[in-house]
């Protein structure tokens, strides 16, 4: 079964993702044994927010990268049964139900429960910012 950095490379619709987790450094920590939740903004979400600048400087890249990975492996399942998700970077995320589908800060679900030798991705349709957190979406 392949990794969580495999299946990002291999998914055509995650390319943007793809090129800034190599960029940030995160890649490797992503081939490694482990149970993480990857939360993967698709390339849609990405061409929607206005992040470029974010993007550029290393500090805010990882920041925004960390702010969509959990150190544990959680199905959407268990994502719709939380109130909030700790990430890797200080801030958590908030989960509500908005028409009885789980919502995760700015996010809906893509593709759910993408098993990975160690963990899980959670393709969604938007990119976290850890600076606004909450209810934000640019459309």
């Amino acid at each position: 079964m392949p990794t969580i950095i495999e299946c990002v490379r291999n998914d055509s619709t995650l390319t943007t993702l793809a090129g800034l987790l190599e960029k940030a450094g995160l890649a490797t920590l992503l081939g490694e044994a482990g149970g993480y939740t990857l939360f993967a903004p698709n390339d849609a979400a990405f061409l929607r927010m206005d992040i470029g600048k974010t993007l550029e400087d290393p500090k805010e890249l990882m920041e925004t990268l960390k702010y969509h990975l959990i150190s544990k492996k959680l199905t959407a399942a268990e994502i719709g049964t939380s109130d909030s998700i700790d990430t890797e970077y200080y801030k958590p995320l908030t989960v509500v139900l908005e028409e009885g589908e789980p919502m995760i800060d700015n996010a809906k679900f893509v593709t759910t429960d993408i098993e990975c030798s160690n963990g899980v991705i959670q393709i969604i349709d938007n990119v976290f910012k850890p600076k606004l957190s909450g209810w934000y979406r640019d459309e």
